[in-house]
C-alpha cells in the first residue's frame, strides 16, 4: 500500500483492476477544509489518461511491476522472439504487446520489459538507437543541416525526417521516444 502523500511521477498504483502511472500530483491544502491530493493518471495497458482526486494520507496498492532486460534475437511469424538476459530463457511478444515501438526493434538489441502479474505492460528500448539509412531521396550540392528535411526509411522499417545532406547508407542515430533524427554514426 502506498499513501497518497507519498505519490511521485512514475510511481504504479492499482486502481479498478488495473495499474496506472502517477504523470503529475499536486498537494492541495484549502485554508477550509482537509488538504488533499490532485493527480493525473495514464492506464498502463490503455494509455488513457485521467485526473483524479485523493485524499491526504488515502493509501491505495502499489502495483509491484517487474522489469527484466531482454535481448531481440529474431522473429518468427507474426511474433518477435526475446531471450532473458539472466535466465536464458526464451519468451515470445507479439507487436500488439510491444506497441509503436516495434519499428525501432533491431536484432540483438536489448531492451526492459515490464510486467505486472505476467502481463506485458510495456517494452522499453534504448533512448536512442542506431540504424541504418536504406531508403531515401538523394542529397543534391548545395543541401545543409538547417535547409530543410526530408523522409529516411531506415532497416526496421521505420520513416524518420532527416536532414536532406543524408545519403542511403549511411548510419543515423534516431531518439525512439520523439522519432527524431539526432545525427550520423
Amino acid at each position: 500500500m502506498i499513501s497518497s502523500n507519498d505519490f511521485r511521477p512514475g510511481v504504479s498504483i492499482v486502481l479498478d483492476g488495473s495499474v496506472w502511472r502517477v504523470v503529475e500530483f499536486l498537494h492541495v491544502k484549502p485554508g477550509k477544509g482537509a488538504a488533499f491530493v490532485r493527480t493525473k493518471l495514464k492506464n498502463a495497458q490503455s494509455g488513457n489518461t485521467v485526473e483524479r482526486t485523493f485524499r491526504a494520507g488515502e493509501t491505495v496498492p502499489q502495483a509491484n511491476l517487474e522489469k527484466s532486460t531482454m535481448q531481440h534475437t529474431y522473429k518468427e511469424g507474426d511474433e518477435y522472439v526475446f531471450m532473458d538476459m539472466e535466465t536464458y530463457e526464451e519468451g515470445r511478444l507479439t507487436a500488439q504487446q510491444i506497441g509503436d515501438k516495434v519499428k525501432y526493434l533491431k536484432e540483438g538489441m536489448e531492451a526492459n520489459v515490464v510486467r505486472w502479474n505476467e502481463q506485458v505492460l510495456d517494452v522499453e528500448l534504448p533512448n536512442s538507437v542506431v540504424l541504418e539509412v536504406i531508403e531515401t531521396d538523394p542529397g543534391v550540392k548545395g543541401d545543409t543541416a538547417t535547409g530543410g528535411s526530408k523522409p529516411a526509411k531506415l532497416e526496421t522499417g521505420a520513416t524518420v525526417m532527416v536532414p536532406l545532406f543524408i545519403a542511403q547508407g549511411e548510419r543515423i542515430r534516431i531518439d525512439t521516444r520523439e522519432d527524431k533524427y539526432l545525427g550520423r554514426e
